[in-house]
């Protein structure tokens, strides 16, 4: 099988690479230059380039560098800071998967010859036991690093054709065998933060740069005033960091955000929970068959949040079984299924 492998530059993509040329088969390595700015983390940088050239060259492989900026300012970049100016909070890395790495790059591969894409997400691709020729999408193997999330967009055209050589892998395996190898990625950190946000100056410097931002009031959920913040496009629903604390002296969480107002809503922990989520007209998307109104499912509305039960409603809408504190505008929700909670059955963005 010929096959592209995305290369980052970190050590999940390098033993990608790696065990894919131990398989046999035809390897050719890709890194995507994606961001034309400065940057100092993530994956974008010259060294994470360099990485990945020079991994490439310890498996004597080929190695291709793809400009695609002009892309990733358009479909990522520039949504993420009209997003804010909305007072939604937009997750940047899932839509470079929904339109950079599994649209545009998929179908480049499909277009030079390749048979499949490969990454080094830690995710699985299996049968689907109830739909032969078709496949799921589960959690890897390391539940600590899964990253089913991230890729719950994907839907059965893109399985197909895409590989995930180190799913079924620890990430402490995943190194052992990138130092086996003697890869220079071996010890590599992963990246934790947007590529195209330096440390330095962090989303309010960088959205400074791109749109004004406006001093707004904060009030309670009887419109009293109890304080201010800066920039109220970068307050994000639920955000408890900077709002203060109740006069009974518990925390407070942000419930709404009005950005044309300048206004910003709290209220007490348990004021902010809530039973149900709305999500946006036309973005909730199946791997499989769709899950009907009234199909229980497990919710999860973050990287690293814990999965809860749920059921899907109509509009679309998502019923939690016990309240949850909210989930800001833009979020994406990922949903498993509930009598197989390791395979993704869709996902959706808040509305």
């Amino acid at each position: 099988m010929r096959v592209l492998v995305a290369m980052s530059g970190g050590v999940d993509s390098s033993v990608a690479a790696a065990l894919l040329v131990e398989q046999g088969h035809d390897v050719v390595g890709a890194t995507l230059k994606l961001w034309g700015g400065p940057s100092d983390s993530g994956c974008c940088s010259v060294a994470d380039v360099e990485d990945a050239r020079r991994v490439a060259q310890q498996l004597g492989i080929s190695h291709h560098v793809f400009n695609m900026s002009e892309d990733f300012e358009a479909s990522v970049v520039a949504p993420y800071v009209a997003e804010h100016a909305r007072g939604r909070t937009p997750n940047p890395c899932i839509e470079c998967n929904r339109h950079i790495k599994f649209d545009r790059l998929l179908e480049r591969a499909r277009r030079l010859g390749f048979d499949a894409l490969a990454t080094g997400h830690h995710a699985r691709i299996v049968p689907d036991p109830e739909r032969p020729g078709r496949r799921r999408l589960r959690r890897g193997a390391d539940t600590g690093k899964d990253q089913s999330y991230v890729l719950s967009m994907l839907g059965q055209d893109q399985l197909a054709r895409l590989v995930l050589p180190v799913g079924d892998r620890t990430k402490a395996s995943v190194r052992a065998h990138a130092a086996h190898l003697g890869l220079r990625t071996a010890g590599k950190p992963d990246s934790q933060d947007v590529c195209f946000i330096r440390a330095a100056e962090g989303r309010e410097g960088f959205l400074g740069r791109r749109l004004a931002l406006h001093p707004a009031e904060v009030v309670d959920l009887d419109g009293g005033p109890v304080g201010t913040v800066p920039a109220v496009e970068l307050v994000t629903v639920g955000q408890r960091r900077g709002m203060g604390h109740g006069d009974d002296g518990r925390r407070r969480y942000v419930v709404s955000v009005d950005v044309p107002g300048r206004r910003v809503t709290v209220g007490g922990l348990d004021q902010a929970m809530t039973g149900t989520v709305a999500l946006a007209a036309g973005t909730l998307r199946w791997v499989g068959d769709p899950l009907p109104p009234g199909a229980r499912a497990l919710a999860q509305v973050s990287a690293h949040a814990r999965p809860v039960g749920c059921t899907v409603g109509r509009g679309p809408a998502i019923r939690f079984e016990q309240p949850q504190r909210p989930v800001a505008p833009g979020q994406t929700v990922a949903l498993y299924h509930a009598d197989d909670p390791d395979a993704v059955a869709g996902a959706g963005v808040t509305a």
